[in-house]
């Protein structure tokens, strides 16, 4: 039996029954032609994303390809193939310390960077799919296959690599571009306001605003155990909206395309009184709604008794489905 509990940020006492990893293509390809990759298997990232309901009766295998090399380079933009085991944020900060703009407001998001072209990681108006150029693949028969973002089935925290048929495509690589240029997404949440504190708008200070709202909202892993963002932020139809704003006129909402919206989920479940609320040792964080934490010593059935209250408490209120972000493994 092999300890999961380093392997998610949950901190949930797991056990898998083999653990597996690597540090190359070649290393895997080496393990597939070896036989040593037997199912039930499951391949994780950093563990951020991640609700283990119970042990795991099989292999979990984990990507330690590391290495940020630059492709190709113009006066306007990079090119950065980076492995699928580098830590996300360790990227950014490498991209930050470069001059290379677009990844900033995804700072200290948990997790690797193979992770994030599975789930399409986004944060205050950013999604990784924006800079992402290809994914570089292995499957379980040892081929490899190269995906062009637009082959990659990009929406919001979706991939094809999450679907069933495609669990055996292990991230190997992940290629981006990212602009020389001057450019910020300063138009979500509070970023604009905790920007007049400083004196000048430059790359470094947008990553140390990202963190500082992010510290200031999100708990630390390490102190208590939490997945970050819990639930995805529904999308509804504009019409929903403005019947919602009927009762709740200062509903805050993001316009999308199409005439859709997207409404914050954490608003949702704040109104329901649930920011700050415990079921056992599972709770709502008192400082951001949409994280569920782990108060010490929950069990994955705890989280998902709290998930399904406060999921129960937002549809009966608002008429609205929300849906956790988290895989939930069983």
């Amino acid at each position: 039996m092999y300890s999961l509990l380093p392997y998610n940020t949950f901190g949930i006492d797991v056990n898998a029954d083999r653990f597996l990893e690597y540090t190359s293509v070649e290393e895997l390809k080496k393990l597939i032609a070896q036989g040593a990759i037997t199912t039930p298997f499951l391949h994780i990232g950093g563990g951020s994303n991640l609700l283990f309901t119970k042990d795991y009766d099989g292999l979990i295998l984990h990507s330690r390809i590391e290495g940020i090399e630059v492709t190709e380079e113009d006066a306007r933009s990079v090119s950065v193939r980076v492995g699928a085991g580098v830590v996300w944020d360790d990227f950014v900060a490498y991209c930050v310390e470069h001059g290379w703009y677009g990844a900033e407001n995804l700072s200290l998001i948990p997790g690797e960077v193979g992770a994030s072209a599975v789930q399409n990681i986004g944060a205050y108006g950013v999604e990784v799919k924006d800079l992402i150029t290809a994914v570089e693949t292995v499957n379980i028969q040892a081929e490899e296959c190269v995906y062009s973002v637009d082959e990659c089935g990009y929406t919001y925290r979706d991939s094809i690599f999450k679907r069933p048929e495609n669990k055996s495509a292990f991230v190997t690589y992940v290629r981006f571009r990212l602009s020389k240029e001057e450019y910020y997404t300063l138009d979500y949440g509070t970023i604009r306001q905790e920007l007049e504190k400083y004196p000048a708008l430059t790359l470094p200070v947008v990553r140390k605003v990202i963190i500082g709202i992010r510290e200031s909202k999100l708990p630390d892993p390490k102190v208590m155990g939490n997945a970050g963002s819990f639930f995805m932020n529904p999308i509804v139809s504009k019409e929903k909206l403005e019947a919602l704003q009927q009762e709740y006129p200062h509903m805050p909402y993001y316009e999308l395309a199409n005439g859709r919206v997207k409404i914050p989920a954490g608003w949702m479940i704040d109104q329901c009184g649930w920011k700050g609320k415990a079921l056992g040792p599972a709770a709502v964080h008192d400082k951001q709604a949409l994280v569920l934490v782990n108060r010490g010593g929950a069990k994955g059935s705890d989280i998902i008794a709290l998930s399904d209250a406060v999921r129960a408490s937002v549809r009966e209120k608002f008429g609205i489905d929300i849906h956790p972000e988290v895989n939930f493994i069983n």
